[in-house]
Order: structure tokens, then sequence, then C-alpha cells
């Protein structure tokens, strides 16, 4: 797998001026891989938005390695990354302490009652705490332990998807802090496939940086 990174040229508002609502980036990240698209293949990705130093970047995990060209489509000339993501997770164990950051779409499927034959009806976690309770009941199951008052939200956002030529709104929230690695098995897995849902919108890539 590859973790690949390229800065988006804020400052070219022509070139950018497609990247209007959640789907645009869906496409971008999908076109970085045209031979995918020539042979009629269709890979999962994760990808994040990123801010740093009043810059975005896109962030990409994948099986494959992107083309440069497409995913320098809107980007800043020259600025993209290519890392083997799979030499990093090697060298992850137990007990290893790392910060993380990851974009979540934080929901909770209710039963309508077991005879109803329907899935259970989602609502959106609205409040800081049911957000918060989000991230922490799933980390037992996905081999990780959060260290107590050292994990929070730093953004919650509504952003626009326009798909099929209707319009809604996907809730993002940005999770960081530190945490601890309690079975590395699950937790690479995690690291690989994201957490949660809405992943082709921009949720659920799970980043460490190991301490």
């Amino acid at each position: 797998m590859y973790l690949s990174r390229v800065e988006i040229d804020l400052n070219n508002h022509q070139k950018i001026q497609d990247l209007n609502h959640l789907g645009a980036y869906h496409n971008w990240v999908e076109k970085s891989f045209p031979d995918e698209i020539s042979n009629s293949i269709r890979t999962r990705k994760l990808w994040r938005i990123d801010e740093l130093n009043h810059k975005k970047y896109l962030l990409v995990i994948s099986k494959n390695k992107p083309s440069i060209d497409e995913f320098e489509r809107y980007g800043v000339d020259n600025s993209s990354s290519i890392i083997d993501y799979d030499k990093f997770l090697d060298k992850l164990n137990n007990g290893m302490h790392a910060r993380f950051r990851v974009v979540l779409n934080p929901a909770i499927a209710k039963s309508t009652g077991k005879n109803s034959g329907k899935r259970g009806v989602v609502y959106q976690c609205l409040s800081l705490e049911s957000q918060l309770e989000y991230l922490e009941n799933r980390a037992t199951k996905n081999g990780f332990h959060l260290l107590e008052n050292q994990y929070g939200i730093q953004k919650n956002t509504s952003e626009l998807l326009i798909k099929s030529k209707k319009t809604c709104y996907i809730r993002k929230v940005s999770y960081e802090g530190q945490l601890v690695i309690t079975d590395v098995g699950k937790f690479i897995n995690m690291l690989r496939n994201g957490l949660g849902r809405k992943k082709a919108y921009g949720c659920g890539m799970f980043t460490i940086i190991p301490e």
C-alpha cells in the first residue's frame, strides 16, 4: 500500500474552481489512478484533507501508486510525495504510543424492531459527548486505547456533497490525541481499511505518528 500527499494549489483559484464539494474531491482521487479506470478496476482508497501552516493537503492511502500528473491536477506542481505504507505498518507493535488524527462521520443505527425487516435508522451524533463516545466505543475492537484526557475534537463541520444532481451535507468531526496500540493486528487492519462511515467522501482515514 501507499500513502500519498499533495499540496492543494490554493493560490490558483481558476485551477481549483471545480473543488466546490466533496464529490469533486472523490472524483479527483479516483481519476488519480487512470490504470484502474482503463482496466475497469476499482480499489478502495482512503483520503482526507489536512491543514498545516495555512496550507491544505490531500492525503490518500491506496493499494496502487497514483499517477503524478493526475494527482497534481489541482495541486502545486512537484509538491506530491509517495511512501511505501506497508514498510511503515511493519514497524508498529503492541504497547507503542502514538499521536493520531482521524476525520469521522459519527452516526449510530437504532433498530426499528426485530420483525421490521429493515436496517436500523441512522442518526447523526450531534452533541460533543456523543461524538466522543463514538470514537471511544470503537477503540478496543480496533486495537487501541485512548489515553485519558489526551484526546479530543478539533473541528466540527458540515460539508456539501452533490451526487446525481442531489445535494446533501455530510458531518465531519476531526479528532486528535494520544493512544496506545493494544492489538497490532486489529490496529493495522483499521489503518488499511479506515474507520466508520462515508469513506468515499473524506472520512475514516486514521493516521498516526509514533512516539
